[in-house]
């Protein structure tokens, strides 16, 4: 059994069992993981057996404190007991009925009681699905193609809409006017044709470019953390939300990672600008696979007497409304406080002991995301300030980490959970000294 982490440099984990079985199950699951997400980080992709509160282990032994938080979703850390309770219970009274629970509704319920945008809602089963269906509203409401959408945004993985989420620099053309950049592989130029890419964090383009009078929606995460953990400039949500309304085009906020990490209201709550849509998924159920499309009333009712079409076999599937009711009812202010100074004292500790190893970084954001940037001289603005750091410095000092048994994104986002207390950000801090100095060792 490998050892945890220790502040007197413990032997290093081991993963030699997890790339075992990577390896002989490529054979039946292409690159031995369902999704492309999973293939990065150095040793490369690992097996777990459990996850608790804030640990995972692994088929290795190693117990290892995770920010991942399922990549965002594990608001509350792993299994919590009020959520696992839910489901059984609600597992017992059938899995998928094709038709309405009392469950589902009291989601519902629950989420417009929170969300300002939610005068209505619809359920769905990922983020990338209520995407496509807020996209699809925007359109038909308007009776516009373009969306807008900024580089380094994250929309989901549909040929439609993966433009410009993670661009090389070499490729993305000029910041006054970027270039659409495919995010994957077969997608055809055409796939793009209803997008106009900008730049974050600047509304004179977000102007000019809504006068032209053919936008149907302004899409964005309102802080962005997919790259980064940045927030908006003084005035920008206001200044966007302002130049929707002139022009004409609605305004849709992806709340895929803000939501309830930000708040119980989202970005939206947390700056008080209210879209018109937004969409929401990760940590509304804690890991469970939901999302939601939230609105104003009217456009929302065009789902039923507009119609614009939105569907799926497992929405609003009765365990998962169970863990989304039962997660939301865990989401007190007592907690958002506890687990926010935790992440506050887990910021300001991965400061100092990059500085003292004299590595230079920034590190930025919010009490339950934030991210660490390698080779940034000062905060970033938008995606171009994150991509210009030193990613590979980054993705070394990851590695070094996870051999010290703190599991952390290779692209510089840790997510905090509920659960992370003080004794594990003490084990955390203990971890990041050593691996920094290893890190300044080369």
């Amino acid at each position: 059994m490998a050892t945890t982490v220790s502040a007197a440099g413990a032997r290093l984990m081991r993963f030699e069992l997890s790339r075992r079985l990577i390896a002989e199950n490529a054979a039946f699951v292409a690159g031995g993981v369902n999704s492309n997400f999973r293939l990065g980080m150095a040793p490369g992709p690992l097996v777990f057996e459990r996850g608790e509160g804030p640990f995972l282990h692994d088929v290795d032994g190693n117990r290892l404190i995770d920010y991942y938080c399922g990549m965002g979703a594990a608001i509350l850390g792993h299994a919590p007991a009020a959520v696992a309770r839910a489901v059984a219970a609600q597992v017992e009274q059938g899995f998928l009925l094709a038709g309405q629970t009392a469950v589902e509704f009291e989601a519902a319920r629950i989420l417009c009681a929170r969300i300002p945008a939610a005068g209505r809602l619809r359920f769905s089963t990922s983020g990338s699905e209520a995407v496509q269906a807020a996209m699809r509203l925007a359109r038909v409401a308007t009776g516009r193609r373009v969306i807008v959408k900024f580089e380094g945004h994250y929309h989901g993985w549909f040929d439609n809409i993966l433009w410009s989420a993670a661009p090389a620099l070499n490729a993305a053309g000029p910041a006054e006017a970027p270039v659409a950049v495919a995010g994957s592989t077969g997608q055809e130029a055409g796939d793009a044709a209803g997008l106009a890419i900008l730049g974050w964090n600047d509304l004179a383009p977000i102007e000019a470019r809504l006068a032209r009078g053919d936008v149907a929606a302004v899409m964005m995460e309102p802080a962005m953390c997919n790259q980064g953990a940045i927030a908006p400039a003084p005035g920008f949500l206001e200044g966007v939300r302002a130049a929707c309304d002139r022009h004409g085009a609605l305004l849709v906020f992806d709340e895929v990672i803000t939501g309830f990490r930000l708040g119980v209201g989202g970005g939206q709550g947390l700056y008080g600008v209210t879209p018109d849509l937004a969409v929401f998924a990760k940590a509304i159920a804690n890991g469970f696979p939901v999302a939601a499309i939230v609105g104003r009333a009217d456009l929302m009712e065009l789902f039923v007497r507009g119609g614009a079409v939105h569907g799926g076999t497992y929405n609003a599937q009765p365990a998962a409304m169970a863990a989304t009711v039962a997660t939301q009812g865990a989401l007190t202010a007592e907690g958002y406080a506890r687990a926010g100074e935790q992440g506050l004292r887990l910021q300001e500790g991965v400061r100092r002991a990059l500085a003292g190893a004299g590595i230079a970084a920034e590190v930025a954001g919010f009490p339950l995301v934030f991210h660490v940037a390698f080779g940034l001289e000062r905060p970033a603005r938008n995606f171009r300030d994150i991509a210009r750091g030193d990613r590979a410095g980054y993705a070394r000092f990851a590695h070094l980490l996870l051999e010290r048994g703190v599991r952390v994104l290779e692209r510089g986002t840790w997510f905090m959970s509920f659960a992370h207390d003080g004794a594990v950000v003490d084990a955390t801090l203990a971890a990041v000294g050593e691996a920094a100095r290893a890190y300044a060792r080369g």
